[in-house]
This record gives C-alpha cells, structure tokens and sequence, in this order.
C-alpha cells in the first residue's frame, strides 16, 4: 500500500492482521479550514488535515474478555502491524473487562453502502460566500466605530468502522463554528454573537453583527447592580451550555450508584420523576434536521456510560426529558443490564423545546413583557460545585443588560452565578422559540444544540465579578 492508501483499506488491513478473538478498527480523517480575524482585519487563515487510526482487541479468557486500545495520528500503512499487535498485547496484559459485551454484529446494523467512498473532505471554498460578507461586516464596523474580533472554523471528519463481526460503517461529520466579538473604539464595551452550521452557507454575517452592534448600543448606559436573586432571561446560547452538561452529568450508572443529582434517595435513579413545571423535552435524535449526527456509536476509549464494545450498535431518537419528566440516562449496554435500565446511548446533539412551539414567542416579545429583569448574552468558565444537585458556577460575560417596563435600559456589571440547571428546570416560567445556537463555552466539544430562550425566575448571581 502507498502514501494515499485510504482510510477503509487501513481498517481492513488491521482486520486482516488481527490474531485477537475480537477486533474493532476505527478510522477517523479529518480536514479543518479556519479563519481569524482582529481589529476589522484578516489575521490568519488555514486548512489542515490529520488522520487517526484506533485498534481495539478483545481477548477471551477464563474469567472474561479483555479489552485493549491503542491509538495512533497519522497512521499509515506501515503502521498497522505494530498498532494491531500492541493492542493485542494490552488486551492479554488487562484483567477481564467489566463492560464486555459480545461485539455488534452485521445481523444487527445494516453496513454502510458507501464504506469504500474516500473520506469528505472540507476546503478554504466552504467561505466563498461567508468571507465576503465578513469583509463588508469589517467595513460597517470601522464606520461605526467599532472592532470586530472572532473566528470561523468549519471541520468535516469522516469515520470508518469496522469490526471481526463484519460491520461496515462509515459516516461524515461537518461541524462549522463562528463567534464575532464587537468592541467599542476603546476596549470598554464587548458584545458577542455566535452560530453552528454545518457548511456556513446559512450563517448570516450582516443580522448577527447588527445584532452585536445593538448590544453595544445596550452599553452606552452602565447600571451597577448588587448580587442577588433576579428575573432572568437566558437566550439560547446560555440554554445550550446549561442543558449540555446537563446531558453530560445524566450517566445511569453514576445515578443508580447513587453519585448524581439523578441519584434517588434510598435507591435507584429519578426516572420518572417530574423535573420541570412546564411541559419541556429535552431530546436526541441523529436524524434531526440540520444537527445530524452518527446514527450509530463510536466508541473510542470505555468509560461509565460508553464502551467500546458497543461499537456500530444503533443510535435511535430519545427522549431525555418528557413534558418535564425524566424519561432516561445515558447507558451503554452494560450499564443498562447492571441497573436494570433501558438502553440509551447518548446522541451528538440536544434539543431543549415546550409545546405549541408555533405560538411560541421570540426573545424580542419575551423582553417587551418584562417588568424587571436581566437579560444575558453567555456564560463562561463553568464549573461543576456539587454533583449530588449539580450545582455549577461561572460567570457572565459580554454583555449583562436590565430590562425594565419591556425595554433593556443599560448593561450592568457581570456577575459570578451559582445554579443547578435540573433545579432551574422547576423555575421556568417562560419557554420561547427553539433555534439552532452555538453554546458559548462547550462550542469547541458541543455544538450541535437548539435551544429555546427561557425565562427563569430567581436565577442566583452569587456575587459581581470584575470579569469584562
């Protein structure tokens, strides 16, 4: 084999060389184009490419199958033996598995028709239009007296799988990011947009630097507010980051085991149990338009709710949360058979949504009914306090506004925030229209989200911070 060898023909390379009882081969290449930019200028720009090959053998023993994975970048050709052989080796050195499962066979997932088409790949090109666009945006900002700061990225990894079994998948995965920060002339004024796509063919330059531009206007009147307990609306960028760790502390092992917030006292897990006032699901499906995403596992590495042993099994729509009631957790196969739970592998997107989503308001008409309230734009560096309520804190950032008799009358200071967003669910009182958004500090892991802006009563700002 050459230099140009494809990703498919590594998997059946390493297939072909296993000596294991069990193999699963991975193949992950991947293509980057990026832009930056700073001071209404063009910094840098640039597209990548790289190539992953992960071998996972499973060994049968006495007391148990065995697993070992070794990865490896830019593996080539050349590669493969030793990469097989060094994961067949891990497997004989580990004890048994505790997430063995039999491996996922044909029978059970139907094989990618198009396993053999070389990988998607992603170019400079995927910003013909949007790059244009970007630079009349640096010409309106220099007219308005502003700065304009951020970056676009637009990423396409194509993932093959192949197993000792005879499965056969393959998938595309297109994932674009941009984040615009607008400056005053003087650095004392920050608002920030954002967007998920996944070809930038509907991202929309000129609305969300207006809409940048607006905020700024927001913060020509600063209003110093104490920490406390406020009427809050969250837009759906601060919805996302919430609602993704959320999704990501919803384990069935850690719950059953008692560790989390989904924890029940005396035993067992909350499923079941009424989490929300209001009648909100929060969702996955693969299929869902415009977040599409692997219809089936890719399993890297085990952990408590993945294992590579599952890998190929079949991603289906899930319901995470029902009309405000939990409905599942996250398992794998064998956290599933230890806790007695349904099996729910997670999904690389979330929908948060309310019924008659029709009817729905939009955060403009959430904002021109509110009396007295706070209206944030993101929240940032959030960390995890306590698991057993899944309390996070962070902070606000570019952009805190109050909103008074329906109308937003100036930016006030930000502030560090102390909230649990399954407590929170029990204090919305207002759930807007669902839209694709981008969250603000999980973007570079999550991004594939829709979010609906929420009203939230007595959302906890902690204490003010001097962050900007």
């Amino acid at each position: 084999m050459t230099a140009t060898t494809q990703p498919h023909e590594l998997v059946e390379l390493a297939l072909g060389l296993s000596r294991a009882d069990g193999c699963v081969v991975i193949a992950d290449e991947e293509s980057t184009a990026n832009l930056r930019w700073a001071g209404n200028a063009l910094t840098t720009n640039g597209v990548t490419r790289g190539r992953r090959l992960t071998v996972i053998a499973t060994v049968a023993g006495a007391e148990g199958t065995a697993s070992g994975v070794v990865s490896r970048e830019a593996a080539g050709p050349d590669d493969v033996a030793d990469l097989v052989r060094a994961a067949e080796e891990a497997a004989r050195a580990a004890g048994p598995a505790e997430d063995a499962q039999p491996l996922v066979t044909a029978t059970e997932q139907q094989n990618s028709p198009d396993f053999t088409r070389p990988p998607a790949e992603t170019s400079i090109e995927v910003f013909a239009e949007f790059g244009p666009a970007l630079g009349r945006a640096f010409a309106r900002a220099a007219e308005q007296g502003e700065l304009l700061y951020g970056f676009a990225r637009h990423e396409m990894v194509t993932s093959y799988l192949g197993t000792s079994t005879g499965l056969r998948l393959r998938h595309d995965q297109p994932t674009g990011t941009f984040e615009l920060n607008a400056k005053t002339a003087d650095l004392s004024g920050s608002a920030w947009t954002g967007a998920a796509t996944r070809d930038f063919s509907d991202v929309d330059v000129t609305a969300l630097h207006a809409e940048a531009t607006r905020r700024l206007g927001w913060g020509a009147r600063r209003i110093d507010l104490p920490a406390g307990r406020y009427e809050t609306l969250l837009p759906p960028s601060a919805v996302a980051d919430l609602m993704v760790y959320l999704n990501w502390s919803a384990g069935g092992r850690d719950a059953f085991e008692g560790r989390t917030v989904f924890s029940k006292k005396g035993g067992g897990t909350r499923i079941g149990e009424k989490l929300a006032g209001l009648p909100l699901t929060l969702r996955s499906d693969p299929h869902e338009p415009g977040l599409e995403a692997a219809p089936f596992v890719l399993a890297h590495a085990s952990e408590d709710e993945a294992s590579v042993f599952d890998n190929g099994l079949p991603l289906t729509a899930t319901d995470w949360i029902r009309d405000g009631e939990l409905a599942a957790l996250v398992t794998s196969r064998h956290a599933a058979a230890l806790g007695g739970l349904p099996l729910r592998p997670a999904v690389d997107n979330l929908v948060l949504e309310g019924s008659g989503q029709e009817a729905a308001p939009t955060l403009e008409e959430m904002i021109a009914r509110t009396e007295r309230g706070l209206l944030l734009t993101c929240l940032w560096y959030i960390r995890e306090v306590d698991p057993a309520t899944l309390l996070l804190t962070g902070l606000t950032r570019d952009g805190v506004y109050l909103v008074e008799n329906g109308e937003v009358v100036g930016a006030v200071n930000n502030f560090r925030f102390n909230e649990s967003p399954v407590e929170m669910l029990g204090r919305i009182t207002e759930v807007g229209r669902t839209e694709r958004c981008l969250p603000r500090e999980w973007g570079d892991w999550f991004t594939r989200t829709a979010m609906p802006p929420v009203r939230v009563s007595g959302f906890n700002m902690s204490s003010v911070s001097q962050a900007s």
